[in-house]
């Protein structure tokens, strides 16, 4: 089978080597680095003591999950025939070290030999405690995922300028331009050390970056700095909710806030369409607050949590995405929308037309015909052209003329209803939402409305006191505005 002895280094000084090292290094058995550029491997050249490195491989692959597998690989390989060999990393094997993390994970026996990571002498440089919060995560594969406001970071693996830059431009939009971080090259070894506390903006500036730079971020402050994240939210709340908390919040349920969540959702609409982005921001917080506080009201009556609504969450984005996550191909948007349509409904084991469409929820009326003419669309109950839904709108508006002949109420109602529906349908064959058509109405007349205040203000004028002729006039008036 073969035997792997997978030994740390250390951070980098050749005093930081463990008795542990320096007897595998003189063991016999073959010796494997998976890079040479280790200030420590001058005690393998000292000692005359044979090595391989796998340096060359940086340059062939394309990537660093290929490099890392195609080490492993060939150590595996080296291992079986050579029944035992020896692996040297820089630092600690088990601290960010992805070739041992992949070795592990193989069918090899290994065998740990411990050293000293660069965590240790980084923190002492920072002069922070990591009980307060570490998380360290490689930059060679960094995104804005990996950030933790409310932890220190650090980000290791900064191998050249490159990733620097791309780390400052992921960092910046977290925590802004002026931040300051500190990047450490050579942490714990005393000729190479150098430390640099700047801001963010500065962080590709810096004279060297190289295999043993690493980038520590410190956790925000949130009052200071203004940013918060949404671990701080649910803090908040909790606050707010907690004893001595808000009476308000503290007395609310389910039922009692449901409503808001319907005035928040249309409020997100409203500031869409406005196209105001610092709006925007405001309402779509405003909406998230209402998931919040229903997984908070849950999590204190022993119902559910906010985990379990984002397990559910993602659940339903991996079952619904075949096309992504599982072999099964789409070939257009409108396949995407059906099949997300066909597996919702498997899901809530719904199988006839008329189930979809009682199913559907409390939605505002236009919104859920749209949705109910769609399901029966679905399974071609449609019109072949534009002239079949043009034509049902005349045949309805007919139907609403003769009913406010009878002066039946009803029916006038019945007939209104069936003319709205008519509309909606041709909007749904226009591919047109009618609920934000109806809405961008909406805004027009008030936008109209407003002009015509302002201009019978000039005029010293009040509406409520003029004729419907001279409002007309306004109107008119109001629509020439192209503002």
């Amino acid at each position: 089978m073969g035997k792997i002895y997978i030994i740390g280094l250390g951070p980098g000084s050749v005093d930081h080597l463990t008795l542990g090292a320096i007897e595998r290094i003189h063991s016999g058995h073959k010796n494997f680095l998976r890079t040479e550029k280790h200030p420590t491997v001058s005690y393998f050249l000292k000692n005359n003591i044979d090595f391989e490195s796998f340096d060359y491989l940086y340059d062939k692959e394309e990537d660093f999950e290929g490099l890392y597998n195609n080490i492993a690989d060939s150590l595996i390989k080296e291992a079986r025939e050579r029944k035992v060999i020896n692996y040297f990393v820089p630092g600690n094997p088990l601290v960010a070290e992805k070739t041992v993390e992949i070795l592990l994970q193989k069918d090899i026996e290994t065998e740990i030999i411990s050293g000293m990571s660069f965590i240790e002498p980084m923190v002492e440089i920072v002069g922070r405690d990591p009980i307060n919060g570490l998380k360290i995560v490689d930059g060679s594969d960094f995104n804005s995922l990996m950030i933790d406001i409310n932890v220190d970071t650090i980000i290791t693996q900064v191998y050249n300028r490159r990733i620097m830059s791309d780390i400052k431009l992921i960092l910046a939009e977290i925590y802004g331009d002026e931040y300051n971080i500190w990047v450490i090259n050579g942490a714990g070894i005393e000729e190479e050390e150098k430390v640099h506390n700047i801001p963010i903006y500065n962080l590709d500036r810096i004279d060297k970056i190289g295999y043993l730079t690493s980038v520590y971020i410190p956790s925000v402050n949130n009052e200071r700095e203004g940013i918060y994240d949404f671990n701080n939210i649910v803090k908040i709340l909790r606050i707010l909710r907690g004893e001595n908390g808000c009476p308000w919040d503290i007395k609310q349920d389910h039922k009692s806030i449901r409503n808001c969540v319907i005035e928040e959702a249309y409020e997100v609409v409203d500031a869409i369409d406005s196209g105001d982005i610092d709006n925007f921001i405001e309402e779509l917080g405003d909406l998230l607050l209402q998931v919040i506080f229903h997984g908070e009201i849950a999590n204190d009556e022993g119902e559910f949590n906010l985990i379990d609504i984002t397990s559910k969450l993602a659940e339903k984005l991996i079952y619904r995405h075949p096309h992504i996550f599982l072999v099964k191909e789409v070939e257009n948007t409108q396949e995407v929308g059906y099949n997300w349509n066909e597996l919702k409904d498997s899901q809530r084991g719904l199988s006839s037309v008329v189930e979809k469409m009682t199913s559907l929820p409390a939605l505002p009326a236009l919104m859920k015909s749209y949705k109910i003419q769609d399901r029966a669309a679905q399974v071609g109950f449609d019109w072949d052209d534009i002239r079949g839904p043009l034509d049902k709108i005349m045949e309805e508006y007919e139907e609403v003329l003769e009913a406010i002949e009878t002066k039946d109420k009803d029916k006038i109602e019945e007939e209104l209803g069936d003319l709205l529906f008519a509309v909606v349908n041709l909007a749904r064959f226009l591919k047109v939402d009618p609920e934000v058509a109806l809405n961008g109405t909406n805004n027009k007349f008030i936008k109209r409305f407003a002009i015509m205040e302002k201009e019978a203000t000039k005029a010293g004028k009040k509406l409520e006191h003029m004729s419907l002729s001279q409002m007309d006039l306004l109107w008119d008036k109001a629509k020439e505005d192209k503002s």
